[in-house]
């Protein structure tokens, strides 16, 4: 919880464009994995020991705590990896380490490293919360828990005064909005049996996430399924009843993402940012719900779903392959520079063409991920125009810095708009 006593949002950051997206967007949190023990080492832009100063530095300024995720499973030949890293992220100013192995947790301890307990571990009742307390100051609940039972957890911490290593209460966090997987809280099997790449230690090959056709060996019959893709779930999203879990007692709400891009990380922080300031203030109304619903939407998504938060036994599942969001990036060029006293930006056309009225995503490291509306083009620095083609340089009034790592978008309608 933050020092406000707002439940903390907590970002995901797979690139230095995402981090300064969640910064920018309101973000009280970040995680992320770092080289290549983390659960999403195949699927997303993992940091390097080099980055840890840089990334802490520019949170810390922000007043952002940082979290590195060292929750897959560690072999012996790991553990000397383990302990550079948690002995740099310590030096680097990093917040805590989310951690599922109990040497990972051991080598945080023992240079007073804060941990934070993944979802892993499948922590599902009090009694397991005052066990891990003795190491850890959050705890990520089990993602197939109701609400009811994450407010009966919350409540047994209460009572039971239950306190981490830092003297203060245990705080109880949960998944709030993201991909989800077919098994038990992430923990699958499929890609290991079937390529040899094991999803426990961040190589998933998402084998949930693509069509099959089932048929009976014995009569040969083939069986139809209502829905194609029967283990791809569709991504959660509790900004709906958002008041509901704050009310249940979650001091922390995590939004999935670290493989996603920066976009997805900025509207995401955005709406749920709103969301909780909204509940705060007392304006978190249904027309402000179905505002947030329709920009989530258009962002990478598999379709949306309440999870098990409700008391739904059952998952929803995807009805097709890959995000449904309602509008997708085509890159256009690329920054070239920014003039600060008449806040113009110059960029290069390099693919399609551009014109006035679009609606335009600029991303890279510094800048994070800003969209806008273009009102005006000029060519050359000079003639005003409606319409810019490949190999065009071109001026855009913007307000933020726009630097030559920066990367211009143009954002377009998809068949789910």
């Amino acid at each position: 919880m933050t020092k406000d006593g707002k439940i903390e949002l907590m970002a995901p950051v797979g690139s230095f464009e995402a981090l300064q997206a969640a910064i920018d967007n309101g973000a009280d949190s970040v995680y992320f994995g770092v080289a290549q023990l983390s659960m999403r080492a195949r699927s997303s832009i993992n940091f390097t020991l080099e980055d840890l100063k840089t990334i802490a530095d520019k949170a810390n300024k922000n007043n952002v705590r940082t979290y590195i995720t060292l929750n897959t499973i560690i072999y012996d030949h790991d553990l000397s990896v383990i302990k550079t890293i948690i002995k740099t992220a310590k030096e680097s100013g990093i917040t805590a380490i989310i951690a599922a192995d109990q040497a990972v947790i051991s080598c945080a301890r023992e240079v007073n490293m804060e941990v934070h307990i993944s979802t892993q571990l499948n922590v599902t009742n009090v009694e397991t919360v005052k066990f891990y307390s003795l190491f850890a100051d959050t705890m990520v609940l089990s993602r197939e828990l109701s609400l009811k039972q994450v407010a009966a957890i919350t409540d047994g911490i209460e009572k039971g005064q239950i306190k981490g290593p830092s003297g203060r209460l245990v705080e109880v966090e949960i998944f709030g909005h993201g991909a989800l997987c077919m098994a038990v809280s992430g923990k699958c099997y499929l890609s290991l049996h079937s390529h040899n790449s094991s999803a426990n230690r961040g190589a998933c090959k998402q084998n949930c996430r693509k069509k099959y056709t089932v048929i009976d060996q014995e009569s040969g019959f083939e069986i139809e399924l209502d829905n194609e893709y029967m283990m791809s779930p569709k991504d959660l999203c509790t900004i709906e009843f958002l008041d509901q879990v704050v009310e249940a007692g979650v001091k922390v709400l995590k939004v999935e993402g670290r493989g996603r891009s920066p976009e997805y990380v900025a509207t995401t922080t955005k709406c749920y940012r709103e969301a909780i300031d909204a509940i705060a203030d007392g304006t978190f109304t249904e027309e402000k719900r179905d505002q947030w619903m329709k920009e989530l939407s258009t962002v990478y998504n598999r379709g949306f779903w309440d999870g098990y938060y409700l008391g739904q036994k059952l998952g929803e599942w995807s009805k097709a392959n890959g995000s449904q969001a309602t509008q997708k990036k085509v890159f256009i060029g690329k920054g070239r520079g920014y003039f600060g006293k008449v806040k113009v930006a110059e960029f290069s056309i390099d693919a399609y063409d551009l014109k006035v009225g679009d609606k335009v995503l600029v991303t890279g490291p510094t800048t994070g991920a800003k969209e806008f509306d273009v009102y005006e083009i000029r060519l050359d620095d000079k003639t005003r125009v409606n319409k810019a083609k490949k190999g065009d340089i071109i001026s855009i009034p913007v307000d933020f810095k726009v630097r030559p790592s920066d990367k211009l978008y143009k954002l377009v309608a998809t068949e789910w708009s």
